[in-house]
Parts: structure tokens; C-alpha cells; sequence
């Protein structure tokens, strides 16, 4: 089981990577935001412990983007005590909330109950919309009664399996942005535009008036599904 320890106290990291060593968990660790973002594309932690006042991105910004690709339980580690920090956090997509100072046998009491949440395996996921039917395990799309294929680029693959991973909810503009391009591109709203609009016109009946690939204005977009699609 691999924890990723986000948080800029140096000696608040040592002392939890220590004890969670010695508890049997594989630990890795982030100083801020960006590094935290970068250490959970590249080692897909099992969960996440998160500081919410941290340089570069903040904790609010990292859950987004954590949560853009992956549902692995977050417990945020923090000094902000407010309900209304909590509340936004939750909102985010944390899982858990633990305030500064704390009792690591709390701690470790939290962590195993959202470890036991976490799925051996993950299920394919396959999702149906108009005359459309995605398969991610297989990175397959067939189109109309006659199942014809239809070709997704690299990067389209990338935003579809995003909202068909969230169907249903709301997808905001820096989650894909993230997810896709890196958290150096959150402003780049001009090329996901450019490939919703590509995606539109492959897999919407009508890609001018979308019924499933739905926009939220000034905010982001929602995949409408089928009934006993994933979301």
C-alpha cells in the first residue's frame, strides 16, 4: 500500500514517513502542490495525505486535480480547523478531514478505515450514449447499428476516459486541462475547446445542439450517459 505525503513541514514529513514505514506502508512524499500533482501521475499512490495550505498549488487545486483520473481515498492534514475549510475540502473530493495537531494513533485509525475502501481491482468500464459505446479497457469506440469504429487521438482518449470516469459530474475545465496537458496548461481553454469540439463531432448525432457531451458555462462539462453506464 503506497501513501504520498503532501505537505511543505519537513518535520512533520520525516516524522509520518517514519511511522508509516515502520507500519508496512510504502511512502513517498511532495514539498508542495506541483510536486504533489507530478508524484501522483507518476506513482499512482494507493492514498493521499494532504496539507491544504501549500506553495505552488494549494490543497483545494491538487484534490481537482487528483480527483480528474483517480478515486483513491485523500485524508487532508491540515492546521485550518474552520468548518467552512472542511466543507470545501470534502466538496473537492477529500474523503477525510484531520486537523493540526493530531494523535497519530487518530491518524493511522483514519488511514486504515479509507484503506479498507480502496478496490482490489477496478472494474472495465464501459459506457453507452446515443448511438455511441465506449470501452476503456479495450480503447474502443463503435458508433450505430452497425458498430462502426470510430478513431480517437491520443489526447481525445484522454478527456473522454476523464468524463466517462465522472459521468454525470461535472468536469471543470482545470481538471481536464490537468489531466491532459499538465498543470502548466490550466489556461489553456482554447485548445480544449478546439477538442471538445472534435469529440462532439465524432460521437454526437447533432454535434451543434450536444445532448450527452454537455457544457457548463464558465466552468467545465458533464458526460450524460445512458441508464447502467458508469456514473
Amino acid at each position: 500500500m503506497k501513501i504520498l505525503i503532501a505537505d511543505d513541514d519537513p518535520q512533520l514529513v520525516r516524522a509520518l514517513r517514519i511511522t508509516l514505514t515502520a507500519k508496512g506502508y510504502d511512502v513517498a512524499t511532495a514539498a508542495d502542490g506541483t510536486q504533489a500533482v507530478a508524484a501522483a501521475v507518476d506513482q499512482h499512490p494507493d492514498l493521499f495525505l494532504l496539507d491544504l495550505g501549500m506553495p505552488q498549488l494549494d490543497g483545494l487545486e491538487v484534490i481537482a486535480a487528483i480527483r480528474g483520473w483517480s478515486q483513491a481515498p485523500i485524508l487532508v492534514v491540515s492546521g485550518r480547523a474552520g468548518a467552512a475549510e472542511k466543507v470545501d475540502a470534502l466538496d473537492a473530493g477529500a474523503d477525510d478531514y484531520v486537523t493540526k495537531p493530531f494523535a497519530i494513533d487518530e491518524l493511522l485509525a483514519r488511514i486504515r478505515a479509507l484503506t479498507r475502501r480502496v478496490p482490489r481491482t477496478e472494474g472495465d468500464l464501459v459506457a453507452h450514449f446515443g448511438d455511441v459505446t465506449v470501452d476503456l479497457a479495450a480503447r474502443a469506440v463503435v458508433r450505430g447499428p452497425g458498430a462502426r469504429p470510430v478513431r480517437l487521438t491520443p489526447t481525445e482518449w484522454q478527456g473522454i476516459e476523464l468524463l466517462i470516469r465522472n459521468a454525470g459530474r461535472l468536469v471543470t475545465r482545470q481538471m481536464l486541462l490537468t489531466h491532459i496537458w499538465g498543470t502548466d496548461h490550466v489556461t489553456d481553454t482554447g485548445y480544449l475547446r478546439l477538442y471538445v469540439s472534435q469529440l462532439r463531432k465524432k460521437l454526437e448525432a447533432d454535434p451543434a445542439a450536444p445532448r450527452h457531451l454537455l457544457t457548463e458555462p464558465g466552468m467545465g462539462y458533464r458526460l450524460i450517459v445512458d441508464d447502467g453506464a458508469p456514473g
